[in-house]
């Protein structure tokens, strides 16, 4: 049952809500479903134009916990199979609201790319409620089908559904399926999608004529991270023209669920902080393309980026704040199974290994806070570590020591993914002292061993580390007269939020003060830019 307080917050949430809604439940039974008519029947009691029928939908709708929104008695695409509770709760609630008329979240240009699609486009979005990652592809894939009828969306919740699960070898969450075959599975950004959405329907790629150019921008920051958000901010309050352009905004930050370290607030997640670095960076004028790659980089006085929506954008400070993605082992076995057993989010997944024996490879802060998440979730947890000793801090280390499911094991160098039948069912791993090669038999295998700069992007614009960290001084300028860097992407020595955060506020100063230094003038006969 939804409490007072989330029923209040709905109602304000449903005063502006412009279509009629319907909410489509599919009659029948199921040990689920009273708790889905329940919630349906709360949330249709709040507005006069949300309305609750349970209908048989002659098989429609996949079961008697399967409900589908319509807008003015048509289908709008959007399905929901389980109780949307937990994460995906957000998820529903944006359904409606968009549904009801309100604006949609992606950007312009990715509405414009999805309207193109012509073909018949069926999702299905397999999640567990305690999924972080999944509620964005699924509010994506909603989106999607509310601005183009060949588009339906399914959400699905394995937990509801194991019968499917097993029938898909599913074992990691978000796992996308289009038209009955794998899409996506495991962590997928939505610029991903859209680019995978390219190659099964080409004509969303076709360049659009009419689109509208942004003028000049003075500063473009490339990363939605802490480092990026800082520096879009920064570079705002001076007053100067400003876009920032990310994947997704939060970056690695929105998959870290317990955050101590962030000098004056004691306790957060990444969820919540990358929700008040998004509702700091609206206090200010700076253009938003989220969801969308930064495609090729021209230098010059005036920087020239093409995008992945096929827009350009000219400007004249360029900074980059991509921060690092993890590190895979680059082992065999490894990328194959990649969402059937080897996984690099537990949060994410944990729950898909509820009473069985699992690997975190790893015994840095990342890989021993995976092992605490996951060790009151499952069997048992080893923790590997190609070290003689554990790396972590040692007050994690230390509780990781009271769990009586986890073991390490030092000295480790794992040399392949073993998998029958499609999934994971062993590691195997050399003793680093004895050179013996040992197995463990398990059923998951979560990879914490650290992360790797994205810095491919600017590969040949700027100078580069072996590491692949772009290479910057003390004020966060590149090799390249007016492209900055900062955050996790550069050789900045600790990657740390507190860190990342002063980086991009720093490269947003240095970044002002080289206009200052370099005015450009427009000629008006050429139309172009050039420098004073």
């Amino acid at each position: 049952m939804l409490t007072q307080d989330i029923l209040n917050a709905l109602k304000g949430y449903f005063k502006d809500l412009s279509n009629e809604l319907t909410l489509v439940l599919q009659t029948g039974e199921h040990s689920k479903r009273d708790e889905l008519k329940d919630m349906l029947t709360q949330i249709a009691g709040i507005s006069e134009h949300i309305t609750l029928e349970e209908r048989d939908t002659q098989g429609v709708l996949r079961s008697p916990v399967t409900f589908a929104i319509e807008a003015n008695n048509k289908p709008t695409g959007i399905t929901f199979s389980g109780v949307p509770g937990g994460h995906e709760f957000n998820s529903l609630i944006l359904a409606i609201l968009q549904a009801g008329g309100s604006k949609l979240k992606l950007d312009d240009s990715i509405q414009n790319m999805v309207k193109k699609v012509n073909g018949k486009l069926d999702f299905q979005v397999y999640v567990s409620l305690s999924c972080h990652a999944c509620p964005d592809v699924v509010q994506a894939m909603n989106q999607f089908a509310l601005l183009n009828d060949n588009i339906n969306s399914e959400m699905i919740d394995g937990a509801v559904y194991p019968d499917l699960v097993d029938e898909n070898k599913i074992q990691g969450v978000p796992t996308v399926f289009l038209n009955g075959e794998v899409f996506a599975s495991g962590k997928v950004e939505i610029a991903g999608i859209i680019e995978k959405l390219g190659v099964v329907a080409p004509e969303i790629l076709q360049a659009d004529e009419n689109a509208p150019e942004l003028p000049l921008q003075d500063v473009t920051v490339i990363g939605g991270g802490p480092a990026g958000v800082a520096a879009a901010i920064y570079a705002a309050r001076k007053g100067v023209n400003v876009t920032i352009i990310a994947d997704r905004f939060g970056g690695q930050v929105k998959d870290t669920m317990g955050i101590e370290n962030l000098i004056s607030v004691p306790t957060t997640t990444g969820p919540e902080l990358t929700g008040s670095l998004m509702k700091h960076l609206n206090e200010y004028e700076v253009t938003l393309k989220e969801h969308i790659r930064v495609e090729k980089i021209e230098k010059g006085v005036i920087k020239t980026l093409t995008l992945s929506s096929g827009e350009v954008i000219k400007t004249r400070t360029l900074i980059i704040a991509t921060g690092a993605n993890w590190r895979e082992l680059g082992v065999p076995g490894e990328k194959e199974n990649i969402g059937n057993g080897v996984a690099y989010c537990p949060h994410c997944d944990g729950p898909f290994y509820k009473g069985k024996d699992v690997a975190v490879i790893g015994g840095g802060n990342s890989g021993v806070e995976a092992a605490l998440d996951l060790a009151g979730i499952v069997k048992s947890v080893t923790v590997y570590e190609f070290m003689p000793t554990l790396k972590a801090d040692q007050v994690l280390i230390d509780q990781l020591m009271k769990r009586d499911n986890v073991s390490v094991v030092t000295n480790a160098a794992t040399k392949q993914v073993l998998a029958e039948n499609g999934k994971v069912n062993a590691i195997e791993y050399i003793d680093r002292v004895t050179e013996e090669v040992h197995q463990q038999a398990l059923h998951g295998i979560f990879v914490q061993i650290g992360l790797v700069p994205n810095s491919k992007v600017v590969e040949g614009v700027v100078d580069l580390t072996k590491y692949g960290e772009v290479v910057i001084n003390e004020k966060g300028l590149t090799s390249e007269e007016g492209i900055f860097a900062c955050g996790d992407v550069t050789t900045v020595p600790y990657k740390q939020i507190v860190v990342a955060m002063g980086e991009g506020s720093k490269a947003a100063l240095a970044a002002y003060d080289y206009l200052l230094m370099h005015p450009v003038e427009v000629s008006e006969e050429a139309g172009e830019e050039q420098a004073a």
